[in-house]
């Protein structure tokens, strides 16, 4: 063994019969790695249930909004050859599904109760492909959206709001009217309730109603138009791609291609930027654990200047002196990142089961279901972001190494040994 690596090891081990300042530098050395522990298992844990968080959201939103949307580009008036626009969509290997969407706004009026609604006509058949809205039915389902019957479906908060019940009357009334000799009549049409949906997204289950593609155009006068197809594809990250290479595809004029990514842009990099900015405050942690790495070996240093003072005059050069408090470091460090990710991955792969088990010993509820509309508290590990997590934490302890390795390196032999 090289006895730099012996003396590193031999350091960093405390002593049985340690006293007084041997074991203060022993006590701190073990702090170092107790906080790169910490650190590190702190990290592995939010960062997993931010992207269980991120995942779930993602999952419940693509539920709702598709990860790709032809639509009439401004001005054209809505897309009138939509079949072909299907057609030419599925010829592409990532298409896993296409269905035609009307996109419009109205108001929906129960008895004195009122709402403003995003309104979108669907076929109930070929939204499966496109949505999983028959996942979230609460009551009844789409298939009681018939052309002619005028039913629609609403979101769950939406229909509470309006007293809303399967069976239920409500007004539609569009913001085009009709212009007559007297004035400009709203355009109005009676619906009935025949379903009930709970998405999970505040947004989509207040204010979206769903009815029939034919029952939509013909409140909105579109005739065969419609605003545009949906497509999902297999994989949802393929989404930009897919979309710069649909467009050479489609061969209708007049079209405009948007991904989830444009569709949900704000969400999605705010999401990205809470998860950045809390990485960097936790490795904040790390940041303090590594300055217990600088104060350990400090200490070390100081205590073993007879020890290095005797090595330098056997022959050992500065940089053998530099590598043995280095390895002592490293040694803090890897000890403090394999406990760290220990704990940390055991944790994060198991909240179903501690999350239930500290609320059984504290008495508290940690995770209420009906204010997070999620079951379990969610949670994913990424092998990128371990990595990520691992090699800066390595990184920082490397580095609150040098400078008192560098300083051990600098002793004086004459000037260590003067007093002993």
């Amino acid at each position: 063994m090289l006895y730099e690596l012996f003396a590193g090891l031999r350091y960093t081990r405390s002593r049985k019969r340690a006293q007084g300042r041997n074991r203060l530098v022993s006590f701190i050395s073990l702090v170092s790695m107790l906080g790169i522990t910490l650190g590190v298992m702190t990290l592995i844990i939010v960062l997993s249930v931010m992207n269980g968080f991120q995942e779930e959201l993602r999952d419940r939103i693509l539920g709702v909004v598709s990860h790709i949307e032809v639509e009439a580009s401004e001005g054209v008036g809505g897309v009138r050859d939509w079949r072909r626009v299907v057609g030419d969509a599925a010829t592409h290997p990532e298409v896993e599904g296409a269905a035609p969407y009307i996109d419009e706004q109205g108001m929906l009026v129960a008895g004195e109760a009122v709402r403003g609604v995003q309104v979108r006509g669907i076929l109930p058949g070929e939204e499966a492909a496109v949505a999983d809205f028959g996942k979230h039915m609460r009551a009844g389902s789409l298939d009681g959206l018939r052309p002619g019957r005028f039913g629609i479906v609403l979101g769950r908060d939406l229909a509470r709001a309006l007293g809303a019940r399967l069976g239920g009357k409500l007004t539609l009334i569009a913001p085009q009217g009709l212009v007559t000799p007297a004035a400009v009549m709203p355009r109005m049409r009676q619906f009935e309730v025949v379903g009930i949906f709970d998405a999970g997204m505040i947004q989509y289950d207040s204010a979206l109603a769903l009815v029939h593609l034919a029952d939509a155009q013909a409140l909105y006068r579109m005739g065969e138009a419609v605003s545009g197809v949906r497509l999902r594809l297999r994989d949802l990250f393929a989404a930009p791609r897919v979309a710069r290479e649909l467009a050479r595809i489609i061969g209708v004029p007049g079209l405009a291609l948007r991904d989830w990514t444009k569709i949900q842009a704000h969400f999605f990099r705010a999401v990205a930027l809470e998860k950045t900015m809390m990485m960097l405050f936790l490795f904040l942690i790390v940041g303090v654990a590594a300055f217990n790495v600088v104060a350990s070996l400090t200490m070390t240093v100081q205590e073993k200047a007879a020890d290095i003072a005797i090595l330098r005059t056997l022959g050992a050069r500065p940089a053998s002196i530099m590598a043995i408090f280095i390895i002592q470091g490293t040694i803090i460090g890897v000890v403090g990142l394999a406990a760290g990710l220990a704990a940390g991955l055991g944790v994060a792969c198991n909240l179903d089961v501690v999350i239930p088990a500290l609320e059984t010993i504290t008495g508290w509820t940690l995770w209420d279901k009906e204010v997070y509309f999620i079951s379990k508290l969610p949670s994913k590990v990424l092998p990128g972001d371990v990595a990520t997590i691992l090699s800066v934490s390595f990184a920082l302890t490397l580095a609150a190494a040098i400078y008192p390795s560098w300083r051990a390196s600098r002793v004086k032999p004459a000037e260590a040994l003067r007093y002993e």
